[in-house]
Order: structure tokens, then C-alpha cells, then sequence
């Protein structure tokens, strides 16, 4: 194991990505980028990493954004708890650490929203403590290069790993995890082969001695995606639209969406809902429908445009043109949004 440290970390010195995040060990930086690379890809991440430190560009910042703002800031990332876990963390750092990022694993350990992972990286990387990051990246290059076919799924797997990459750590160890992280990212790739003839690990990887690459890491089945059916309605009433404002627990707690039910209606059915909940409705168009993929479900999106006479109560009727400035619609109706967009621009 010991033998990989140096050829490793000098392969990441040569070719590590360009990443602005990279450009400095300010932790609070390493904070940011590390939770927004969190099921998201890193060109996904560039313009909202910039966007975000512009309008944020400490932990103060942070701590004091309005929710509505933050929320907006991270449209389009998802997992939107996250963004809250990171202003409830930038809080405690105020009250608890006068403002200054905690500098021990254990510390950054406590703050809402940091697992081991993250943990491993802020202190490796910005304070230098020798302790492992141990990612899905980490995890697959080191069950390839170990031959291992322990389940990375369980717990016990992992806690053996960080003893086993804890016992190998060099004076250096935010390089050295990050090499790691980018051999996964670049190199050790998880879907189709990986580049063995340019990793610097090849000739010490016993999985590609063994042929056993492909097969490796082991892990849990991903459960089924449970599928769920709405009816979704862009309420229109001359230059306003309804939307409304999810519970502030669950799913895409605190966003905004457009009114919709758990349940598919066909045209007919829709109009009669719709006359039910109390609107006089004197034109309804059925837009084409969307499919939004969550993490363990999928929502099927049947849609209508609804042209209203009056406006109600029960929902919150914003301007055409504010509605993709001021509020943060989740990516899960942005279908929905567009549709909206091209019948304002058809009218």
C-alpha cells in the first residue's frame, strides 16, 4: 500500500483538473465546492461554485443569507438540504467558533450537514491532518487495486479502509487524498473501462493482474425507484401565474412549485378539478408531459395550461417575468417552467 503514495501524488501534480475551488486551501471554499459535488457532476458545479462565492464569499455571508435567497442560489443543484444544513453549519461557526472554521476532524465532525467524507477533506486539504476522504472514487480504486471483494456497502468496509489508508498517510495528506478522488474521477472511472494504460497505479493494481476490474467494487443492489403520478396545473390569470409553497419538511422542502395532486387526470378530469377547487376555467391546454428522477423515486408529470378568471387565495400569483428571479422553483418543474415560458412568448 505504502508503495502508491508517491507515484500517485505525482501524477496528481502533473495533471490535476483546473478547478477554481483548487486555487487556494481556504477551507471555507473546500467547504462549498465539497457539499455542491455532492451527486452532482464538476462541470455542473462551475458557474453555480462561482455564482454562489460572489454573492457569498465567506462564512459570514453564509450565515446571514435569507433562506429565500440561498434556496434560489442553489436552484437547479437539488438536494436543497444540503444548502440548508451548510447556512444551519455557517450559524454554529459564528455562534461557537467566533466566526472561524473549526481546524480538527473531530471539530468539523460536528457541524450539520459534514460527514466523515467532507470531514476528511476540509481537514486534509486546508489544515493538513492526517486523516483519509474516503468517496465512491476512493472506494472503487482501492477495492480495484487491493483485488478486494469486500462489500463497500457495508460499514465495516469502510472503517477498514480508512485504518488501512490512515496507516499509509504521507506529510502531505490533502494531496494525496485528492489524487485519489481524481484517479476515481478520471482514470478509475465507474461505467465502461477504465484508462489502465495512463493510470500510474497499473503495474501494482492486482485487479487488472487478475482481470477482475470490471467486477469490482462490490456493493448493495440499489432498491427499485418507487414511480409516482401528478397532475400538475399552470394556473394563468392575464400576467400573473399561481404557484405555491411546499411544508417545510420532506421533499423539496421550502420550494416553491406549481399546484399540482398525486394523481394522473385526463383532460376532462383535469377541467372538472379544477371547476371543484372553485376557478372558472374559460380555456385549458394539455402540455406535453415530464418525468423528474429522484434518488429513490420517479415523478410522471402529466401538465395543463389553465386559463383562469379570477385569482385566489389558496396559492401565491407572481408576474410572468419574476417568476424565474425571485423564486426557486426546483429542477423537478422545470419542464412545467419552460412550458410556461413558450405560452407567455406564444400570446
Amino acid at each position: 500500500m505504502k508503495n502508491i503514495v508517491v507515484p500517485l501524488c505525482k501524477w496528481y501534480l502533473e495533471n490535476k483538473r483546473d478547478l477554481m475551488w483548487r486555487n487556494d486551501n481556504n477551507p471555507y471554499h473546500i467547504w462549498v465546492s465539497e457539499i455542491m459535488l455532492q451527486q452532482t457532476r464538476v462541470e455542473a458545479v462551475k458557474s453555480y461554485y462561482e455564482r454562489f462565492m460572489k454573492e457569498l464569499p465567506d462564512i459570514e455571508a453564509l450565515a446571514n443569507v435569507e433562506m429565500e435567497r440561498l434556496l434560489k442560489l442553489w436552484e437547479g443543484l437539488g438536494y436543497y438540504s444540503r444548502a440548508r444544513n451548510m447556512q444551519k453549519a455557517a450559524i454554529k461557526i459564528m455562534n461557537e467558533y467566533n466566526g472561524k472554521f473549526p481546524s480538527t476532524y473531530k471539530e468539523i465532525l460536528t457541524l450539520p450537514g459534514i460527514g466523515e467524507y467532507t470531514a476528511g477533506a476540509i481537514a486534509s486539504i486546508a489544515f493538513h491532518e492526517k486523516v483519509p476522504a474516503i468517496d465512491g472514487n476512493v472506494f472503487r480504486v482501492m477495492m480495484r487495486l487491493t483485488n478486494s471483494d469486500r462489500n463497500i456497502s457495508k460499514l465495516a468496509t469502510k472503517k477498514e479502509l480508512f485504518q488501512e489508508l490512515f496507516m499509509i498517510m504521507p506529510e502531505d495528506p490533502g494531496t494525496f487524498n485528492q489524487a485519489l478522488m481524481e484517479l476515481g474521477a478520471i482514470i478509475c472511472v465507474p461505467n465502461g473501462e477504465p484508462n489502465c494504460d495512463i493510470c500510474p497505479l497499473s503495474n501494482m493494481c492486482k485487479g487488472k493482474k487478475e482481470g477482475t476490474i470490471s467486477k469490482l467494487p462490490v456493493k448493495d443492489r440499489k432498491r427499485e425507484k418507487t414511480i409516482e403520478e401528478y397532475t400538475v396545473f399552470i394556473l394563468l390569470n392575464y400576467n400573473k401565474v399561481a404557484i405555491r409553497k411546499r411544508n417545510n419538511k420532506g421533499l423539496l422542502a421550502s420550494l416553491y412549485e406549481f399546484p399540482n395532486i398525486n394523481k394522473k387526470l385526463n383532460k376532462e378530469e383535469a377541467l372538472e378539478y379544477l371547476k371543484m377547487e372553485g376557478y372558472t376555467v374559460f380555456r385549458i391546454l394539455e402540455g406535453n408531459p415530464s418525468k423528474h428522477i429522484f434518488t429513490h423515486k420517479v415523478w410522471n408529470m402529466t401538465n395543463y395550461i389553465a386559463y383562469v378568471d379570477e385569482i385566489d387565495d389558496k396559492n401565491i400569483w407572481v408576474d410572468f417575468k419574476t417568476i424565474g428571479e425571485l423564486y426557486a422553483l426546483p429542477s423537478a418543474f422545470s419542464a412545467e417552467l419552460k412550458m410556461l415560458y413558450e405560452e407567455i412568448k406564444n400570446k
